[in-house]
């Protein structure tokens, strides 16, 4: 059971990582350095396609001296892990969707987590330090019944874009590098480590300096969604990738880093450039 203040993300689902290989499995597979990753830590990571493009983007919690979690906004454990089994081959590693941890968030500071440090345990609630000083928000992973609260889930995406966070519902994936999204932000791949899916795309965009887009986190009309053109002096110049809220509503687009000093328009409305909220990298 959750304590007071905490409410269901039912758009959030949790996957196990487990076995003597699970950690170089990972390591293999994910962008972020999972090896280097300490017990009783989390960092952000993503999973890309061969051509560099984020599937999914998630937390990436090391429970256990062969155990990972991954706590996944917007993508069913399940398919993830039926998509992952298939790199598998003989590596000693279990991937299982845990629909008993439930995820639940919380606009407070946690107790006893603090940055990458986990605090907690499953049977009795894992808690991680998910937001920031300007926006504190703590994440739980917990087992137990809630009550669906749509209006708090909203807000927490909508937070999650103000932090930088990318959201990418199903449109969205294999859309983006893990640099036009701005995942250096958030500390979420490794230019250092060994191969991965994509890791000879995203290590030459750093180092020949090639990133031609940047992340923008805009205040948007209700009426738009992620997909929509972002347009500059009549010209559709970038999209949105992102988008959560009412009145106001937020959006992470994606657009040149090279264009002109004038206003952007999504839709009939013009969109303001807001800043993040900085500090969420791990």
């Amino acid at each position: 059971m959750n304590p007071p203040g905490f409410f269901p993300l039912d758009d959030h689902s949790v996957l196990a990582l487990e076995g003597p290989e699970a950690i170089a499995f990972a390591h293999a597979q994910f962008s972020s350095d999972v090896a280097a990753l300490a017990v009783g830590h989390w960092q952000w990571s993503t999973w890309l396609t061969a051509k560099g493009r984020v599937l999914a983007v998630f937390a990436l919690l090391r429970t256990g001296e062969h155990a990972l979690r991954l706590v996944l906004p917007d993508v069913d454990a399940a398919e993830l892990a039926d998509a992952l089994r298939r790199y598998v081959f003989r590596r000693k590693v279990t991937l299982a969707a845990r629909p008993d941890l439930r995820v639940a968030g919380a606009f407070a500071a946690p107790a006893q987590a603090r940055g990458p440090l986990l605090a907690g345990d499953e049977a009795n609630g894992l808690e991680l330090d998910y937001g920031t000083a300007a926006l504190p928000r703590t994440l739980r992973l917990a087992g137990g019944p809630g009550a669906t609260e749509p209006a708090s889930t909203e807000a927490w995406s909508v937070a999650d874009l103000r932090l930088g966070l990318p959201r990418l519902p199903p449109s969205q994936r294999e859309q983006w590098t893990p640099q036009q999204l701005a995942l250096d932000r958030l500390a979420a791949f490794s230019v250092k480590k060994g191969c991965y899916p994509g890791q000879e795309i995203v290590a030459r965009t750093h180092f020949l300096g090639r990133a031609k887009r940047e992340l923008l986190l805009l205040q948007v009309a209700d009426a738009a969604e992620p997909g929509a053109a972002v347009v500059q002096a009549g010209q559709a110049i970038g999209s949105l990738a992102s988008a959560a809220g009412r009145s106001p509503r937020y959006a992470l687009a994606v657009v040149p880093l090279e264009r002109a000093d004038v206003p952007l328009q999504v839709g009939d409305a013009e969109a303001r450039v807001e800043p993040f909220v900085e500090g969420l990298a791990r």
